[in-house]
């Protein structure tokens, strides 16, 4: 008896399938009526372990996410980061300008510029399609002009900067702020690109008085060439601004032949809230998109299908770049993909029929305060959740295929989903779904994380939602879509 109920616990605990035949010692109504108390007791404590942990889960992604977002002050700092966590996971890296040589099973990834990425998982040469989830790795900014230094009123050294996207340009003041990119730089006879980040507090753009601008708090128009100016140092610091970029970077500064650099915040990523339920921090648009769809890929993976994974730049000035989604990035790597596993170009065009990609931008969540400005039915709240984001004019690719293929994903991922579409007296933004269309046609849903204050320098989302669509990109990963004709589609799931 005792014997029984050792070997009965310890299936219990396994998880082993039992199978009774004929009598034992202890009686087969024992053993079921056993059975039953001890899977209740394990399911009831698996439950409560199981919620503890998803919170817990969620703080720790977060946690993660801003850690992340800290290291990753410019696009390059965070193609830089998702490529050291690809080859962490035994991701190989190959390159445009050289012969890919793809193996059945492999794990790849490609960069261009520095500032893009696109990563794949291959699972053979009979695919029958890719699963793409895409999102984008630059956020509205200051970039540092040429020649930056410009002397002030005989007391001050400030930057000459221009806009870079969109932005809520009134949170950028009275803060501080630092400094990241690249430069290239003349190395043994080659031109070499190094990333540089003054990770201190550098530099500071001013507000005026409000003695001086009575009018501040009534709706003030800035000027990008006057107002939004950085103070860099006193006079002692002329001529100092590239021979500090240049020690940050280890290279001298009479070797330096071009720069891409920005400013950034240094206010430091936060989780708030009475209980805990928002994360506040820089570049959340768009990635905490691009980082939940690098971890659903770690993940995910099925036997039949092309796991693509791609983050491109630009996005926020229009996508237009070789390295944007406006480019032929996408389309080179899928068709290179194809080709280097031996196959046709017909079966290119017929892999594509049954591909999916997921448009992966931050959406816009109801504001507290500000309730009039989203549509009366379609109003997304943080933390409840992926949002899908509709558009009539096809701002956003999502239709009604795109949509349910999607939300089929969510369910089997036990992932709650809402939906967004902007007022109709509203013009609302774009994203790369559609933008990207245009070079790869394929069925296409547009999708986000609900967010506060959009394009500001400190943006606000909700703790559960990153991990969320992680677990949404995993199974979306896991899932091959087959075309039958005629508006019919089998989602294949692992």
């Amino acid at each position: 008896m005792e014997e029984t109920e050792t070997w009965l616990a310890e299936a219990v605990r396994e998880g082993d399938c039992l199978l009774f035949k004929g009598s034992n010692s202890m009686g087969l109504s024992k053993a079921v009526s056993f059975m039953r108390e001890k899977l209740t007791i394990k399911m009831i404590i698996w439950r409560k372990k199981h919620m503890e942990l998803t919170k817990e889960t969620c703080r720790q992604t977060a946690e993660e996410l801003l850690h992340f977002l800290e290291k990753s002050p410019s696009s390059f700092h965070a193609i830089a980061n998702i490529t050291n966590m690809l080859e962490a996971a035994g991701f190989e890296e190959i390159r445009e300008e050289e012969n890919w040589k793809l193996l059945p099973g492999g794990s790849y990834y490609v960069t261009r510029n520095q500032s893009s990425v696109i990563a794949f998982k291959v699972p053979g040469a009979d695919f029958t399609g890719f699963q793409i989830m895409a999102s984008h790795s630059d956020s509205p900014s200051f970039k540092i002009k040429e020649n930056p230094e410009m002397e002030a009123e005989g007391h001050f050294i400030k930057l000459n900067v221009e806009k870079y996207g969109g932005m809520i340009m009134s949170p950028w003041f009275d803060r501080p702020l630092s400094i990241a990119g690249r430069l290239v730089v003349e190395e043994d006879g080659r031109l070499v690109s190094k990333l540089v980040n003054i990770d201190r507090d550098l530099v500071m753009i001013p507000n005026l008085a409000i003695h001086m601008n009575r009018q501040v708090n009534d709706g003030y128009k800035y000027n990008a060439q006057k107002d939004t100016l950085p103070i860099f140092g006193s006079l002692e610091a002329k001529g100092s601004f590239m021979t500090l970029m240049a020690e940050a970077a280890g290279v001298k500064a009479e070797d330096i032949l071009g720069h891409d650099l920005f400013l950034y915040s240094r206010d430091k990523g936060t989780i708030w809230g009475a209980d805990e339920a928002y994360l506040s921090c820089g570049r959340l648009d768009d990635l905490q998109c691009a980082f939940s769809s690098i971890k659903g890929l770690l993940a995910g993976g099925h036997p039949s299908c092309v796991s693509v994974a791609a983050v491109f730049d630009n996005e926020e000035v229009g996508s237009g770049t070789k390295q944007g989604a406006d480019s032929t990035f996408l389309e080179d790597t899928l068709r290179r993909i194809n080709r280097s596993l031996g196959r046709s170009e017909d079966q290119y065009l017929m892999a594509l029929a049954s591909s999916f990609m997921v448009s992966a931008d931050n959406a816009h969540a109801v504001h507290p305060n500000y309730g009039e400005f989203a549509d009366p039915t379609n109003r997304p709240a943080m933390n409840e959740g992926i949002v899908i984001k509709y558009n009539a004019n096809q701002k956003y690719t999502t239709d009604a295929v795109s949509a349910a293929i999607f939300r089929a994903i969510c369910k089997k991922a036990g992932v709650p989903c809402q939906t967004f579409a902007n007022r109709s007296d509203m013009a609302g933004g774009s994203t790369l779904g559609n933008i990207s269309n245009a070079h790869v046609a394929l069925n296409t849903v547009d999708i986000g994380l609900p967010q506060l204050a959009m394009h500001s320098p400190y943006e606000t989302a909700g703790v559960k939602d990153t991990c969320y669509l992680i677990q949404a990109a995993k199974t979306f990963f896991n899932t091959c879509l087959k075309a039958e004709g005629k508006g019919c589609y089998r989602v294949d799931q692992e």
